[in-house]
This record gives C-alpha cells, structure tokens and sequence, in this order.
C-alpha cells in the first residue's frame, strides 16, 4: 500500500468512525486500523524526512529547516482567496 493509499484509507476510518453509527466491536477494529494506518504513514513521512536530508548533506546544501504556515496565509487559502 502507498502513502497516499493509506492516507485515504485513513481519512476513510475518520469518517466512519466520526459518523458514530457503528457498534462498539466495529469502532474498536475500526479504531486499531487507523492507528496502524497513522503509524504506516508517520513512518513513510520520517523515511522521506531522512531520505531529504541526506541529499541536502551530500548535495553540500545548506541545513533543513522547518516549513512554517503563517496563519493569515493558511486562513485566506482555506478562504479561496488564492
């Protein structure tokens, strides 16, 4: 299964699990399959973490750092306006 393939299957169990109509046992199972699917996708973003810096080490680049949202950007975007 890719990444992407488990993020859909995740965001799947969400929305099961956020309609609330299933029973308890299903819930439970549905509930252990997406902590398995969060913890298949972690791993992949850690991998893919570590494969980049790497390349930026041997690519003589300069040192990673995080991505930031500026919250005005992240609001107008969700907003439409870009």
């Amino acid at each position: 299964m890719s990444f992407e393939e488990a993020l859909v299957a995740l965001e799947a169990v969400v929305d099961k699990l956020e309609d609330g109509e299933l029973p308890l046992e299903q819930a439970l199972a549905e509930f252990e399959r997406g902590v398995a699917l969060s913890r298949r996708c972690s791993e992949e973003l850690d991998s893919a973490d570590r494969r980049i810096e790497i390349l930026v080490e041997q690519s003589g680049g300069q040192e990673a750092q995080a991505f930031e949202f500026d919250s005005n950007e992240e609001n107008a975007a969700e907003e439409g306006a870009f």
